[in-house]
């Protein structure tokens, strides 16, 4: 196995293929757990890739499934250990979201949909520091320069000449509209917004004001998909303290359903861009609100 695998997305296939193991065994992950004395999350971490899987885990739940086939265990064996190695993120340190970025980075296209900012991947170095700033209003200076970082670091999946992301952005006309940092910011944003929609593997559509409620009133959420068959599509919902993974194929074809109708709603990939540029215009052409106390009576 090459050294530069993805670690989430190894831990993914590892998870998946314990838990098919298990239940081609019959077992429930309680019964599971209760041989193996340990607790039913740990179980359920290992088999949906959110844990670091060791290889004594391995050896333990192969010898509870009766898996008699060296070559299976080995191989088993093999991508526990490939699964631990560490990912280009980790280089930054504690990153909260880290694995959304080990499928982000191993993904072969993105669908999102944005409703208050322009999506991270799109987002210029100075908007993304006003975004995260404004979101992170106690983090220390030092924790602010490490996200930003990390965010322009995620955008080499845009920009990669041989294997790009398939981006697919639909964004809210609330989330051009805000002010991040200044007008003459988000002229810049949203200048490079129009120009990065240019990319052949790039698309972005509004979603204007006046269509209403649509499928996407509930708030943010990305689909991604993957280059191998045999690793089903993620949802990924952020939270503030915790992030929400959907990965039954049921869930991920209502949210892709979703995404449909929203496509749908939205402006024409040129009446997007001109959309863009107008209301770049209009933060170009607005005065500054007035100061406090130096505004009418």
């Amino acid at each position: 196995m090459a050294s530069n695998v993805n670690p989430t997305v190894r831990r993914r296939r590892l998870g998946m293929e314990l838990r098919r193991l298990r239940e081609q065994k019959g077992m429930t992950a309680e019964e599971v757990a209760e041989r193996l004395l340990v607790s039913q999350s740990k179980i359920s971490r290992l088999e949906n890739g959110r844990r670091s899987i060791s290889q004594r885990d391995v050896r333990d739940l192969c010898g509870v499934y009766e898996v008699t086939d060296h070559r299976i265990v080995d191989s088993l064996m093999q991508m526990a250990k490939d699964s631990r190695q560490q990912g280009w993120w980790h280089a930054f340190g504690d990153i909260p979201y880290s694995v959304y970025i080990g499928l982000e980075t191993d993904a072969a296209s993105l669908r999102v949909y944005e409703p208050q900012i322009v999506p991270g991947l799109l987002q210029t170095r100075s908007y993304a520091q006003a975004v995260i700033t404004g979101a992170l209003p106690e983090a220390p200076a030092a924790e602010i320069d490490k996200r930003v970082n990390v965010r322009t670091r995620r955008q080499d999946r845009i920009n990669d000449a041989e294997k790009p992301l398939r981006l697919w952005a639909v964004i809210d006309e609330a989330a051009l509209r805000r002010v991040v940092g200044s007008r003459e910011l988000m002229v810049a944003q949203l200048e490079a917004l129009i120009e990065q929609s240019h990319l052949p593997h790039v698309t972005v559509q509004v979603l204007p004001f006046e269509m209403g409620a649509h499928p996407g009133i509930s708030g943010h959420y990305a689909i991604l998909e993957f280059p191998d068959a045999t690793d089903s599509s993620v949802v990924y919902i952020e939270g503030v303290t915790s992030d929400l993974y959907l990965e039954k194929p049921n869930d991920v074809q209502r949210y892709t359903v979703m995404y449909e109708h929203l496509r749908a709603q939205a402006l024409g990939v040129e009446q997007s861009r001109r959309f863009i540029a107008r209301i770049a215009k209009d933060h170009a052409e607005s005065e500054p609100p007035p100061l406090p106390g130096f505004g009418r009576v």
